[in-house]
């Protein structure tokens, strides 16, 4: 698949058939999502997978602040990625200093999150995998349901599967209303 397609094509998908990712998938996206640039070469990502459907109830019921359109995609999900980050690292030049050295700070942790959850998604496009990226979460919460260490936080929820039926495109703005030159 060529990347550009690939960028185009990719939706979040919601609706999933009844059918589990295979374990041996997930570690191929893994693989691919592994090369997403990172502060420092950190790679401060970190993917645990849930396919508990208990687990997943859990998560639904307590981790998704009662947001309900998240409730409904997680009771058909199959599988869910929590995408999470080692704090601490990026921003920084010496991860045993506490100095940033950006004025965005441990922000950058966030920005690194991002461009994992990106690879990823595209990764999983890429193999059949259809996903929808979770913002609206009790990090605190996720974490314990499923007991993260200390040192990392959640980022995101990434629910993942087999797509059932097309996602239509959304519209996008037009070029001329997100790009601009400088003087």
């Amino acid at each position: 698949m060529e990347a550009i397609n690939m960028i185009k094509e990719r939706r979040s998908v919601r609706k999933f058939k009844d059918v589990k990712v295979e374990r041996e998938v997930l570690q191929e996206i893994v693989e691919a999502a592994r090369y997403a640039p990172s502060w420092g070469n950190f790679q401060i990502a970190r993917y645990t997978f849930v396919d508990n459907l208990d687990t997943i109830k859990a998560i639904s019921n307590d981790g998704v602040n009662d947001f309900v359109y998240n409730i409904n995609t997680l009771k058909n999900a199959k599988g869910v990625a929590v995408l999470s980050f080692v704090k601490g690292k990026s921003g920084k030049l010496d991860v045993e200093s506490d100095d940033y050295v950006t004025s965005k700070s441990n922000v950058w942790e966030v920005f690194d999150a991002g461009l994992a959850c990106q690879t990823f998604c595209l990764a999983a496009h890429a193999k059949g995998i259809g996903t929808c990226i979770m913002g609206i979460i009790n990090d605190k919460s996720i974490s314990k349901i499923v007991d993260l260490p200390e040192e990392e936080t959640v980022a995101a929820l990434i629910v993942y599967g087999y797509q059932e039926g097309e996602v239509p495109a959304t519209p996008r703005k037009s070029v001329d209303e997100i790009m601009r030159f400088a003087k």
